[in-house]
């Protein structure tokens, strides 16, 4: 039995950890979710309902994303995307995507969703979002990717809410003043491995064909 991942195609979670499974080769069972119509598989693997979700072939369950990610890079991480050799690197890239899951994930909910958060405006949510959107500018002109120069751990995680946060208003983020920002989110939504990821898949049901994935 193949290892079987809830997913949803959209979400930022969710297309990290796919992300992650494809880089390391491993093969999963995918299965496609609505939100708004959870199946009861589901939500008896992981009561709290949300994306992704891996259950693993003896039965134990990974329900954070960054965990599924590195469960499969700890399996096969052909070029270091978990920087094992330098435990400083691999220090500073959890506190990077720390930062990210914690607070900038909630500025961006609320410029996204700025009508249900009526308190501010929602210019107001996006300068605050914006402040780790010129963080990752002035570390990208630095280096190539995220804290160094070769793809790792935080790229992969990262890239998927920033993609969020440009969609919001493509026209405010094609005229922002972050063209090394830019130029790294459009190498990573531009690449194969991720058109592959977000392609359309089939809502699974029970009792449907297996779907492999990769």
């Amino acid at each position: 039995m193949l290892p079987i991942l809830y997913s949803f195609r959209r979400c930022p979670y969710a297309i990290r950890a796919r992300m992650a499974i494809q880089y390391s080769g491993i093969q999963v069972e995918l299965r496609e979710i609505v939100l708004k119509e959870k199946p009861a598989e589901l939500l008896l693997a992981s009561p709290k309902g949300t994306v992704p979700v891996l259950v693993l072939s003896n039965g134990h369950i990974i329900e954070q994303s960054i965990e599924i990610m590195q469960w499969a890079l700890i399996q096969n991480d052909p070029h270091g995307w978990l920087c094992p050799q330098d435990t400083g690197l691999a220090a500073q890239i959890n506190a990077l995507i720390n930062h990210n899951d914690q607070q900038f994930k909630q500025h961006l909910d609320q410029y996204k969703y700025a009508d249900r958060y009526p308190d501010h405006s929602k210019e107001y949510y996006r300068n605050q979002g914006e402040q780790f959107l010129h963080d990752l500018e002035t570390q990208l002109a630095q280096t190539t990717f995220l804290l160094t120069n070769k793809i790792s751990l935080a790229d992969i995680a990262i890239f998927p809410f920033i993609r969020q946060f440009a969609s919001v208003d493509p026209e405010w983020f094609d005229a922002a003043p972050y063209p090394k920002l830019k130029q790294w989110l459009s190498f990573f939504c531009n690449s194969s491995d991720y058109q592959s990821v977000v392609q359309r898949f089939a809502i699974w049901q029970a009792g449907m064909l297996p779907f492999i994935f990769p």
